[in-house]
């Protein structure tokens, strides 16, 4: 029995270990069980946030490229803003030069508060501001007595001019041709006129040279070869000379003329065209140095410069080249001189580097270079500071207004001068003793106000071009002979202008150079007063006169002398 109870309590121990075992073992799979949950739980936490901070990194991403693309439109909108503004300044200016009235031409209405000088801030001695008032007030009363009203015309019908050849037409009664003798025909007839126009006419001009015998000398004498403009072509001065003018007159390229050929039964090939306008160019070219010397010589002369389109055959594209215009203000002559491609200072040396004089321009930056050689002066133009200041009043109306006032009364002092019919040296004084006053207080006045403007806009480029230029603007005080401006040799550039809009380029550089060579010969017959297709016609007919002659002098055949000859 004991041993009975003996096993039963062993069994009974070892059933309780195992049960102990049991859940011990459950309680650890419990709680494997349990980790393994929070491992789970935990990863798929960490996966989450891992979405979370990818997704946050993908907006951030995705609002820096917004924010990136805002700016760049930010950027463009301010650029277009920009060209908008600038568009509208060019619009402005361009409507004005179409349709309104150039501010050459327009004078400021007068108001008292824009023409009065603030002298307070021109810090000028009480001398200089009696002197400035003395000017002004001068200059206003001009203003006022030769203000008239304009009075409104009307147009009559021009008539024709007498030197036209009149054919004259008879238109009688119905039934009077036959019965004359029925009729009896008043005086007072009725009378009108009417201009016809005959078309142009190609014919062949035949030269036949005959030869003969002296009876006494037996000598065997041909009459005389005729010296053509080219030699061995069938181009008569006549046909030559109508080439250029239409080209350079009338502004029709070669092609059209060739054109008119053809419907005038003849057929022209334009490579010779071509050749003729070279051969041509190369007769003039001896006088056109002969020009140049001229020109040079005298001590005041104005120089402007203008591009041209050349074609470019390696590039198969136009290229931009110069024409530098040259006018003697001295004798009216003008000549042009091509540059390839260039306007800068090293062209500038090379046309004036002998030069000895006052020379005028526009004021670009190019020319500076002048004013570092002895012996040349340098003038500035009144015209192109006050466009500077026109284009501004749709900026800053009242600064540009002042400005324009100011240059204005510097123009009506060129006015009193021209009424009162003064010389050189009368003219001079006037200017010492009006405009010079007026110039000074201006610069004064500018320089104040430069520092109250931005540098880039309408009016801080204005103010800014004129102080730069105020030495050279003001010399034109120091000589009777010198012009406030450059208009005149602005308005001998304008053929050229015209010229390249409908001839569009030269083919190369050394039909550019042919160009400049008759340009200046047609700018001297406009000089002159002079008809260039009568001119040229003459020179082509007469310049082999000169190929041996050594002692005759080619100035003879320009368009000034042959009209001071009574030759033309």
């Amino acid at each position: 029995m004991i041993f009975v109870s003996l096993q039963c309590k062993k069994r009974t121990e070892t059933m309780s270990e195992t049960s102990n075992q049991k859940a011990l073992i459950e309680q650890l799979l419990s709680d494997r069980d349990a980790e393994f949950r929070r491992a789970v739980k935990a990863e798929q936490q960490l996966k989450e946030l891992s979405d979370v901070k990818r997704m946050q990194a993908d907006y951030e991403a995705r609002l820096a490229e917004k924010e990136k693309a805002i700016q760049e439109r930010d950027r463009a909108l301010g650029s277009k803003e920009n060209q908008i503004a600038q568009l509208e300044q060019k619009l402005l200016y361009l409507e004005r030069k179409m349709w309104g009235a150039m501010s050459e031409k327009r004078r400021i209405p007068d108001d008292p508060n824009q023409l009065k000088l603030d002298f307070d801030l021109l810090e000028m001695t009480p001398e200089e501001e009696e002197t400035v008032r003395k000017a002004v007030e001068e200059v206003n009363e001009y203003r006022k007595v030769t203000v008239k009203e304009h009075e409104k015309r009307v147009q009559v019908r021009q008539k024709l001019p007498d030197n036209l050849r009149r054919v004259e037409e008879h238109i009688y009664p119905d039934g009077y041709l036959g019965h004359e003798d029925e009729w009896i025909l008043f005086e007072d007839a009725e009378t009108s006129e009417h201009l016809e126009l005959q078309p142009a006419e190609l014919y062949v001009r035949v030269t036949i040279r005959h030869k003969g015998m002296r009876k006494e000398t037996k000598e065997i004498v041909t009459a005389p070869v005729q010296n053509e403009p080219i030699a061995k072509s069938y181009a008569s001065a006549s046909l030559l000379t109508d080439l250029m003018v239409g080209k350079y007159v009338d502004h029709l390229p070669f092609y059209r003329q060739v054109q008119m050929f053809k419907r005038l039964g003849v057929s022209i090939p334009p490579s010779t065209i071509e050749v003729w306008f070279h051969d041509v160019a190369d007769l003039m070219r001896p006088a056109y140095y002969r020009l140049r010397e001229l020109i040079l010589s005298t001590d005041y002369i104005q120089s402007d410069e203008t591009t041209v389109p050349i074609i470019d055959n390696e590039k198969h594209r136009t290229v931009k080249g110069y024409l530098w215009l040259v006018r003697s203000m001295v004798n009216g002559l003008v000549f042009f001189a091509y540059n390839e491609g260039s306007r800068g200072a090293k062209v500038v040396l090379q046309l004036f580097k002998d030069y000895q004089g006052a020379i005028q321009t526009d004021g670009y930056a190019g020319y500076n270079i002048l004013e570092k050689l002895e012996g040349i002066t340098t003038l500035g133009c009144w015209v192109h500071t006050r466009r500077y200041f026109d284009r501004a009043l749709s900026h800053d109306k009242a600064r540009a207004e002042y400005a324009l006032a100011q240059i204005g009364m510097l123009y009506d002092v060129e006015g009193m001068a021209d009424d009162q019919h003064m010389d050189t040296l009368q003219r001079m004084e006037l200017r010492k003793r009006l405009a010079y006053p007026i110039i000074r207080a201006f610069e004064k006045w500018c320089i104040c106000e430069q520092g109250n403007v931005l540098p880039k806009s309408p009016i801080g480029k204005a103010i800014g071009y004129f102080l730069n230029n105020s030495r050279q603007l003001v010399r034109y005080t120091m000589d009777g002979r010198y012009l406030p401006d450059t208009n005149l040799i602005e308005n001998s550039v304008r053929p050229v202008a015209v010229g390249r809009k409908n001839y569009l380029f030269c083919g190369n550089h050394d039909a550019a150079e042919d160009a400049a060579v008759i340009y200046s010969l047609m700018g001297c017959c406009k000089a002159a007063d002079v008809d260039f297709k009568q001119w040229m016609n003459y020179f082509l007919n007469h310049v082999h006169e000169y190929d041996s002659d050594y002692s005759k002098d080619l100035v003879n055949l320009l368009p000034h002398s042959l009209k001071k000859q009574g030759i033309i």
